[in-house]
């Protein structure tokens, strides 16, 4: 069997081991006023295992022209590392209050140790994703499918499938530099950074160009980031915190990791842009 006949599939693994963390909790009352909530790993890792089984056959069915595949289940750094932490302490502050299933700790190691994982420090699974799905040398395959139930994937090219929606799509290069402006102005209450004042989903479209399907992606930066630009700049913010959020609504992709100093390479606009700016 050679990677022209197989499909690889890349899998959200935070998301499944928190959905079947959850989805394993359940509440015992003793007495009229005493609850409990109780969890199992033994029911958490079925859960898991029987998400992540639907989630393939359903996959396949979309993917006709490959005979084998592979699974490969990202996940964020185990040491907790989080580059985008590192350049805005505030990213997802706003969860520090809410409680983690009971057992998602114990099923995140159930599944390291016993599934085909990758994860790198400073890398959340989104960006694990995004480097394997667009790096031709990690993962030799076909048809790589990445599936998972985050918007923020929009900004990665590639093919996608949404397991919660049971929807398969595709995201062109240009595609992907259209939805990272995007999300640099709207920001994403989920993840805690607000992105651009005053601009939500409807003032982002108005504003943004439509991505060419001939486009590369520095080709959309270079109409599109001026515009970010001029919408900081009107709020009375500047290109600092511009960059800042468009940093954190990256999600990497194959350049964006040296695995040999363990170090995310930060967005940069295209370098024209950058020369352009300082003249």
């Amino acid at each position: 069997m050679t990677a022209k006949d197989k499909v690889t599939i890349l899998v959200d693994g935070d998301i499944f081991i928190y959905q079947a963390s959850a989805a394993a909790e359940k509440p015992i009352q003793w007495d009229e006023d005493l609850w409990t909530l109780n969890s199992s790993l033994d029911e958490a890792t079925a859960i898991f295992t029987q998400k992540l089984e639907s989630a393939v056959e359903e996959v396949l069915e979309y993917v006709t022209s490959c005979t084998d595949y592979d699974i490969i289940i990202a996940l964020s750094s185990p040491d907790g590392t989080n580059f985008r932490k590192d350049i805005y302490p505030d990213y997802k502050s706003n969860r520090k209050d809410k409680r983690s299933p009971l057992v998602r700790k114990a099923l995140y190691d159930y599944v390291l140790n016993n599934y085909n994982t990758f994860s790198r420090p400073h890398l959340e699974a989104d960006d694990v994703l995004g480097i394997l799905a667009t790096s031709p040398y990690i993962v030799e395959s076909a048809h790589k499918v990445i599936v998972s139930s985050d918007k923020d994937f929009k900004t990665i090219p590639g093919h996608h499938y949404n397991m919660d929606k049971k929807e398969q799509f595709i995201i062109l290069p240009s595609e992907s530099a259209y939805w990272h402006m995007y999300q640099t102005l709207t920001g994403d209450t989920a993840d805690g950074y607000p992105g651009c004042p005053g601009i939500g989903p409807k003032k982002a479209e108005a504003l943004l160009p439509e991505p060419m399907f001939r486009d590369t992606p520095d080709e959309y930066y270079s109409k599109a980031w001026p515009i970010v630009l001029e919408a900081y700049k009107k709020a009375k913010l500047g290109e600092e915190f511009a960059l800042t959020m468009a940093r954190l609504a990256r999600i990497c992709q194959r350049d964006d990791y040296n695995f040999k100093e363990k170090a995310v390479l930060l967005w940069q606009p295209p370098a024209l842009l950058l020369l352009t700016q300082e003249e």
